[in-house]
């Protein structure tokens, strides 16, 4: 997976939707995350493979509809609830689409709860990060290095594309 500082790069993207408020782009960096919140199934004894497992139905497609529609209802938006809900999707979504360009560990279960079966991309640049403490040593700075290049600079590129095109 991607680090815990690299997901929310997605959130930059909200330059392409200039009148949602900054709220919502917070929101949006929290989507990225949110997935990965299904590492507490280490600790339950639930085995990655499972449906509920790491990579499972958090990092699905269903869920990313799911909790985008759950964001864009807390935030109570009078105004710009379609595109609210658009940017929060795909920042949810960017999750699962990040991990599964990862080289590392059993693939993103995107059609789950109606499929388990785990996907890679057929190509896989960013280094999967290392879990706890593994994170500090040299691969973990590799890890950094590859998110830097697949992930922060395409996303800072798109963002000032977005913030290019507006001024156009």
């Amino acid at each position: 997976m991607p680090t815990i500082f690299t997901h929310p790069a997605v959130a930059l993207l909200k330059t392409w939707w200039p009148r949602l408020p900054a709220r919502v782009a917070i929101a949006g960096a929290a989507l990225t995350i949110v997935p990965d919140l299904d590492i507490a199934a280490f600790a339950l004894d639930i085995p990655y493979a499972h449906p509920l497992g790491h990579r499972g139905f958090s990092h699905s497609i269903v869920f990313a509809l799911l909790i985008a529609a759950l964001a864009t209802w807390i935030l109570r938006l009078r105004e710009h609830r379609r595109s609210a809900f658009i940017f929060l999707f795909v920042c949810a979504i960017s999750h699962g689409v990040l991990d599964a360009l990862t080289n590392g560990g059993l693939g993103v279960a995107f059609f789950a709860p109606f499929d388990n079966t785990r996907y890679f991309f057929p190509w896989t640049p960013i280094r999967v990060s290392p879990i706890g403490a593994g994170f500090f040593s040299a691969r973990g700075w590799e890890t950094l290095r590859s998110e830097l290049v697949w992930v922060w600079v395409p996303c800072v590129v798109a963002a000032l594309f977005g913030r290019w095109k507006r001024v156009l």
